[in-house]
């Protein structure tokens, strides 16, 4: 595969001319990003212990151009334009691979797909937005259902060799940008130990065969993990590598997955409600223990999705998602909404029981946009 893009050259050099020292801490084993916590004023409570500095405290939302077969690939410069005038600097990018292979070929690559991502990554050096790639589908594994795989990524050396060109693929292509521009998320969600084949050995072997190969084409690249059981349970185990740790904000799922049709046992779910019997504050912050815990050891830790299903009151939904940006603030963690348009989203989402301002001809969710801009 031939490298960048012509636009993607241009930005490159764009961007190494003016941040020359970025690229000298990148080539020194940093990534030329400051993660400080944001000054606090006079008579401001300490900084809490376990507080996340290795990566900056990124806020923003995941877009689904490429998330599953149905999505259109084209990205639209105005969601950039609209997160920067709100103040966010963050975007995950869910991908499919299966959008630039053509067929079932995993070596056969789409370049006019790739292209598109290319627009992406520019759109966010325009709007000045990190970007973080993310194989939502990834060769061998995926949470979404909507695609039988041919292989196993946490058994099968084929589906391993597959997940390795691909990763090698992005590296090579955008080689140079700065870390502060752009990420790896390697893969969403891997499953809990025992789904599929699926153990803490096998999940640690693909993260740090991928991280060997990416960086061997691209030594400066941030890499970021999704925690195991879904991105509920970090791996300290991998702490001993230069990578991210990406957790999740969608615990208690009675809340963030009321009656979502993708999810069987959502339809016994009790009307929901904050507190809950089971859940409250006191619980939610034992449940993201475990991360502080390993931002204790010098890790970056983010949250790569959290919200909530339109199917949850909306006053329930704002209730909880406070409490929950209010820890991960603590914390110094950001967080990524998933997502920017559709049921879990600040836009369009289609809510029963909001009164929707009109945005440029879009369903805007006010409420939801001030909360987030608070934390």
């Amino acid at each position: 595969m031939k490298g960048s893009t012509q636009n993607i050259q241009a930005s490159r050099r764009t961007f190494l001319k003016s941040a020359s020292c970025a690229v000298a801490a990148t080539a020194l084993g940093g990534h030329g990003w400051s993660a400080e916590p944001e000054k606090k004023g006079e008579g401001a409570p300490e900084t809490p212990k376990g507080l996340q500095k290795r990566v900056p405290r990124w806020r923003g939302f995941n877009l689904t151009y490429f998330f599953s077969k149905g999505d259109s690939c084209n990205p639209l410069e105005e969601d950039f334009q609209w997160m920067a005038e709100w103040g966010f600097d963050f975007v995950r990018l869910p991908m499919a691979y299966t959008h630039w292979i053509e067929g079932d070929d995993v070596y056969k690559i789409k370049e006019e797909t790739l292209k598109k991502i290319d627009r992406v990554v520019e759109l966010g050096r325009q709007y000045k937005i990190h970007v973080s790639l993310n194989f939502h589908r990834a060769p061998g594994y995926s949470v979404n259902r909507e695609r039988q795989e041919p292989f196993n990524l946490w058994k099968d050396e084929a589906a391993l060799k597959a997940f390795l060109f691909h990763w090698q693929l992005f590296a090579e292509r955008y080689k140079g940008i700065p870390a502060e521009r752009l990420s790896f998320d390697l893969v969403n969600e891997p499953c809990g130990e025992g789904e599929g084949g699926m153990t803490r050995e096998a999940y640690g072997r693909v993260v740090r065969e991928a991280f060997r190969a990416i960086h061997e084409k691209d030594p400066g690249r941030y890499v970021i993990l999704d925690g195991m059981d879904y991105a509920r349970k970090p791996l300290p185990e991998l702490a001993d590598l230069d990578i991210g740790q990406s957790c999740r904000g969608y615990d208690p799922m009675e809340i963030s997955h009321y009656q979502a049709s993708w999810i069987e046992s959502s339809k016994y779910f009790p009307e929901p409600r904050w507190p809950m019997k089971d859940w409250d504050r006191e619980r939610l912050e034992k449940h993201y223990a475990p991360w502080v815990e390993l931002a204790q050891k010098g890790v970056g830790v983010h949250c790569g999705e959290c919200g909530c299903h339109n199917r949850t009151p909306h006053a329930v939904f704002l209730a909880w998602f406070r409490d929950v940006l209010d820890i991960l603030k603590s914390h110094n963690i950001g967080y990524a909404l998933w997502n920017f348009r559709g049921s879990f989203g600040l836009l369009d989402s289609q809510r029963a029981d909001v009164a929707y301002e009109d945005w440029k001809g879009r369903k805007l969710d006010r409420k939801l946009l001030e909360l987030m801009r608070e934390f």
